[in-house]
């Protein structure tokens, strides 16, 4: 396989991944599937890591994500990343 097909597929692969992460969240249910939102809910986040307050923030967020990653892997029986 040439070098761009492995870097494509990867790129690929890390985008569904980003999607689902997006999905599992639960933002596309409670918008209705509103990208406009969902992509301005996104920037605002954005926004708040690049502020005085950003390390905080993404201190928090990155709790918050592990502790559901966790609690996901437990009530699915499975290692989630």
């Amino acid at each position: 396989m040439r070098r761009w097909q492995v870097e494509r597929r990867k790129r690929t692969r890390r985008l569904i991944e980003l999607g689902a992460l997006v999905v599992k969240s639960g933002i596309v249910d409670l918008t209705g599937d509103d990208r406009a939102t969902i992509f301005g809910a996104l920037l605002w986040s954005t926004d708040k890591l690049k502020g005085d307050q950003g390390q905080r923030a993404q201190a928090l967020w990155a709790a918050k994500g592990k502790q559901e990653f966790a609690d996901l892997a437990t009530r699915s029986g499975t290692l989630s990343r």
